[in-house]
C-alpha cells in the first residue's frame, strides 16, 4: 500500500515498524493518486453514482473484506456473553433518566405502555437482525447487511446515521452518568455542570466529567473484547441486583392513587413518549457487530439478541410501573427520577443505592457502545467508504484500536456540550430509520436474488414494497395531522395488509436461510417497517431539521470522497477475484500469490 513504516513479512502480511501515518493510510485509492486523477473521478461522479447505487454487494465480498484489517478479531464470545452484552448495551440512561422525563411531560403512568410499544418495535427489529448476523457474521452490522441487499449508496447513508447514533447515544449516557454521580454524592444532578454563557441554549452546560468517563471507557475497550465482556458481567450483575432492589422496595412504598389518571395526556402522549423512549432500546444492534468474534453465530446470535431484548423489555415495564406508583407523575424528577422518588417517600438512604446501580448500568452501556461503534467504523473503512486507516485491527489485542479511539473522542466532544433532550430525540430518528431499512432489506433478501427471481416477480415485489412504505408513511402522516380523525386509517391499513399479503401469496421466496431464519416473513419485517415509520411521525420538527443537516453533510462527503474510494476498491476486488479464479482453474501463472493478510488497494 505504500504506508511508511511497514515492511512485508515472509508470509506476505504486513508488520508495522512505527505509527507514522501517510496519505495512503487515508486515501490510497487510484482516484486520489494525483489531482488529475481526482478531477477525472469528479467528472465521472454521475456514472459512478448510478453504478454504485444499483450494485449490490454479496456475502462473499463482506466476508472477504475482513482481510483488509491486517489481523482477524479473536473469536471468544458465546451466547452467554452476548446476552450480557445486550443487557449491558441497553439498560442505562434511557430507563434511569428518560422514564422520568416522559412520564412527567408526555405519558403519565401510561409510560409503561410507551415502553411496551417501543419494546415490541425493538423486538421485531431484533429478529430482522438475527438472520443477517448469522448469514453474514462480520463486524459491519446493519451497514454490511444493507450493502448486500440495498446497495452501496443506501448503506452509506445508513452508515453515517449508525455512527451518529452511537456517538449521540454514548454522549447522552455520559451526561446522565454525571447527573447520577452528583446524586450519589448528595448533590443536585446539575452540580458538576459548568455554564458557558457565550454558547447557545442547550449547548452551554459543559460536562468535563463525561469527557473523563469516555476516556476511561476507551482505554478499556481497546485493551480486550473478552476483558470488556468480563467487566460488563460484573457491572451488569450489580446493575440487575439494584434493579431488583428498586422494584421490590419501590412497590413496598407504592400508592395506587398515583396511577390515577392513568393516561393524562391521552393516546397521543403514549406514542409520543414511545418514540423518544426508543432511545432506551438503542444499543442492541451493537451485539450484531460482535458476530465476527462469536464462536457459533448460528446458535449464539439469535439466543443472545432475542434473549437480552425480552429480558430488557420486561425490566423496563416493571421499573416504569414502580416509579409511577411511588410518586404522582407531576412530581417525578426528570434528571434522576428513581433517586428522588425514594427520597420523596422517606427512604433517603436508598437514593445512594439507586445512584450507584444507575452508574454501573451506564458504565456498561458506554462500554458496549464503545465496542460496537468501533466495529461498525472498522467494517465501513474496510469498504473504503471511510479511510482504511480506521480498519486497522491490532495484532496483540485483536481490537480495532484506531476506530475505537476516534469514535470515543467524538463521543466525548458531543457529551461535553449537548443537553440530553436534544440528543435523545435526534438519536431516535437515526435508530428508527436504520431499523426500518434493515427490515426492508430482509424482505429483499428473501424475495429477490439476481438470476433467480423473474422480472415479473421482481416488479411485483417492488410494487408491494412501495405500497407498504407508502401506506406506512400515510398512516404516520394522518396520525400527525388529524387529531381525532379515523377515516384515513380505513384506507391506509388495508393497503398495508394487502401489500404484505401480496408478497406472501404471489411472490415465491428466492432464498431460504441456511442456518437461522426469521419467522413469519413477510409479516414480521413488514410490521417492523410500519411501526418504525409510525414512531418517526411522533418526533418533533427540530430533530428532523438536525437529521436533514447531518444527512446533507453525509451526501457531500460521499460525492467528493466516499463514492470514488468505494468505486475503486470494488473494481480492485473484482479484479483480484478474477485472478484467484484463474489461479484455481490453472489458467494463471504459478508465481502469483494473493495473501489474505494484505489489504487489496489500488496501485499495488
Amino acid at each position: 500500500m505504500g504506508i511508511e513504516g511497514e515492511v512485508p513479512e515472509s508470509g506476505g502480511g504486513i508488520r508495522r515498524r512505527n505509527c507514522v501515518c501517510t496519505k495512503d493510510d487515508f486515501l490510497p485509492e487510484e482516484s486520489f493518486k494525483s489531482w488529475g486523477n481526482y478531477t477525472n473521478a469528479l467528472r465521472q461522479t454521475p456514472t459512478r453514482l448510478i453504478e454504485r447505487a444499483l450494485t449490490r454487494s454479496n456475502d462473499e465480498a463482506e466476508l472477504e473484506a475482513k482481510s483488509r484489517s491486517h489481523h482477524e478479531m479473536k473469536k471468544t464470545l458465546t451466547w452467554w456473553d452476548l446476552i450480557w452484552f445486550g443487557m449491558g448495551a441497553v439498560i442505562g440512561a434511557g430507563i434511569f433518566v428518560l422514564t422520568g422525563l416522559e412520564a412527567s411531560q408526555d405519558a403519565g403512568p401510561a409510560v409503561v405502555l410507551s415502553y411496551a410499544v417501543s419494546g415490541v418495535s425493538a423486538l421485531l427489529s431484533v429478529f430482522c437482525y438475527t438472520e443477517f448476523a448469522v448469514e453474514i457474521p462480520v463486524a459491519g452490522g446493519s451497514f454490511a447487511y444493507l450493502r448486500v441487499e440495498l446497495g452501496d449508496f443506501v448503506a452509506f447513508i445508513a452508515a453515517g446515521n449508525i455512527l451518529l447514533e452511537y456517538v449521540i447515544g454514548g454522549a447522552a449516557v455520559a451526561r446522565s452518568w454525571t447527573s447520577y454521580f452528583a446524586t450519589l454524592l448528595n448533590f443536585k444532578p446539575e452540580k458538576f455542570l459548568i455554564t458557558a454563557h457565550g454558547l447557545a441554549k442547550g449547548y452551554n452546560q459543559l460536562d468535563p466529567i463525561a469527557v473523563a468517563v469516555c476516556f476511561i471507557i476507551c482505554i478499556i475497550a481497546i485493551r480486550s473484547t473478552k476483558g470488556s465482556s468480563r467487566l460488563n458481567y460484573v457491572a451488569s450483575i450489580i446493575h440487575i441486583v439494584v434493579i431488583v432492589f428498586i422494584i421490590i422496595c419501590g412497590l413496598i412504598k407504592a400508592d395506587t392513587k398515583n396511577y390515577t389518571p392513568f393516561t393524562p395526556f391521552g393516546v397521543r402522549g403514549i406514542f409520543k413518549a414511545s418514540a423518544v423512549l426508543f432511545f432506551a432500546y438503542v444499543g442492541f444492534d451493537a451485539v450484531s457487530t460482535m458476530a465476527e468474534e462469536t464462536k457459533d453465530p448460528a446458535r449464539d446470535i439469535p439466543i443472545g439478541l432475542v434473549g437480552s431484548m425480552v429480558i430488557t423489555t420486561t425490566v423496563y415495564c416493571l421499573l416504569a410501573i414502580t416509579l409511577c406508583l411511588m410518586q404522582p407523575y407531576q412530581s417525578i424528577d426528570p434528571n434522576a427520577p428513581f433517586s428522588v422518588a425514594f427520597k420523596a417517600v422517606g427512604w433517603s438512604w436508598a437514593q445512594y443505592i439507586v445512584a450507584a446501580g444507575a452508574l454501573k448500568g451506564m458504565t456498561s452501556v458506554l462500554l458496549v457502545g464503545a465496542v460496537g461503534q468501533a466495529r461498525y467504523l472498522t467494517h465501513i473503512a474496510r469498504t473504503h467508504m471511510m479511510p482504511p486507516w480506521f480498519s486497522y485491527v491490532d495484532e496483540k489485542t485483536g481490537t480495532p484500536v484506531n476506530a475505537t479511539a476516534v469514535m470515543m473522542s467524538a463521543t466525548a466532544i458531543i457529551a461535553f456540550f449537548t443537553k440530553l433532550e436534544i440528543l435523545s430525540n435526534l438519536l431516535s430518528i437515526s435508530t428508527l430509520f436504520i431499523f426500518m431499512l434493515v427490515a426492508l432489506a430482509l424482505l429483499v433478501r428473501r424475495y429477490y436474488v439476481s438470476g433467480v427471481t423473474t422480472n415479473a416477480n421482481r416488479n411485483k415485489l417492488i410494487i408491494c414494497i412501495l405500497l407498504i412504505l407508502g401506506s406506512s408513511i400515510a398512516t404516520a402522516a394522518y396520525w400527525g395531522l388529524s387529531e381525532k380523525g379515523w377515516i384515513g386509517y380505513c384506507f391506509t391499513v388495508p393497503i398495508w395488509v394487502s401489500a404484505t399479503a401480496g408478497i406472501c401469496i404471489f411472490i415465491p421466496q428466492a432464498r431460504n436461510p441456511k442456518l437461522w431464519g426469521v419467522p413469519l416473513v413477510p409479516w414480521l419485517p413488514s410490521l417492523s417497517i410500519a411501526i418504525n415509520i409510525f414512531l418517526l411521525g411522533s418526533i418533533d420538527k427540530d430533530s428532523f431539521i438536525r437529521f436533514a443537516g447531518w444527512t446533507g453533510f453525509l451526501l457531500a462527503y460521499y460525492f467528493f470522497f466516499g463514492l470514488h474510494a468505494s468505486y475503486d476498491t470494488a473494481k480492485e476486488f473484482e479484479k483480484s477475484k478474477g485472478w484467484k479464479n484463474n489461479i484455481e482453474e490453472g489458467k494463471g501463472t504459478s508465481n502469483v500469490v494473493v495473501s489474505k493478510d494484505v489489504p487489496i488497494a489500488p496501485g499495488n
